[in-house]
């Protein structure tokens, strides 16, 4: 699905080859500064590589217009930004920038259900906690269905138990739908019981190896 050629930016990273495979779970880990959140950013076409190609689907990024894009590559930063206004103007944000149809409160409520935020739509975002924000921006992101989810350490504000509810949710959610994820995260054991493949950078290079849990699923 994305195939890096050659690909270095700035000081940051240097990747003679990167493959991200479609429909499969891929995380990157990393000490911080390593680059994997740039990785992510280039992905999403937010940054663009000072050498080398990104192909997406055969096709050079360049030649791919942004917005377009980024309809069907989503990324969900690590401090997601929330917007003025209620808990249902948050989740609807993405839709309307889409200008896409905004769906039922029943429909709402279930994507809250399914980051467990068990909040009122009419509740003030502003209210919510570090963790409870970051649920909310991950269901803003549920509610697009593109077709590859960016996560950038999309749990890096829950604890463990909830971490690893809401993890298994969004692995299974794009397994069951078909979808293709690229994760960041801090957490070895969260990568290794979830991923179809590990990418660890280190120094701005990268090693890959392929994971066992694609045969549990």
């Amino acid at each position: 699905m994305f195939k890096f050629i050659d690909v270095r930016y700035k000081g940051i990273l240097d990747l003679p080859t990167l493959y991200i495979e479609k429909g499969k779970i891929t995380t990157l880990v990393g000490a911080s500064g390593s680059g994997k959140t740039t990785i992510l950013k280039m992905l999403n076409k937010m940054i663009s590589p000072t050498q080398g190609r990104i192909l997406f689907n055969g096709v050079d990024l360049k030649e791919i217009n942004s917005v377009a894009h980024r309809r069907r590559v989503t990324m969900l930063s690590q401090s997601p930004v929330m917007f003025e206004g209620s808990i249902r103007d948050n989740l609807i944000a993405g839709l309307r920038f889409q200008q896409r149809e905004i769906p039922s409160d029943e429909v709402l409520y279930q994507v809250l259900e399914q980051v467990k935020l068990k909040k009122s739509l009419e509740s003030s975002a502003n209210t919510l906690s570090g963790g409870e924000k970051q649920r909310l921006a991950l269901g803003r992101v549920l509610i697009l269905n593109p077709d590859v989810y960016l996560l950038d350490e999309p749990s890096s504000a829950l604890d463990d138990e909830t971490e690893e509810i809401i993890i298994h949710m969004v692995t299974e959610h794009v397994r069951r739908e078909n979808k293709t994820l690229v994760m960041v995260t801090h957490s070895k054991a969260i990568a290794e019981k979830y991923s179809d493949t590990i990418i660890e950078i280190s120094e701005g290079r990268c090693s890959s190896r392929r994971c066992n849990n694609e045969r549990n699923h």
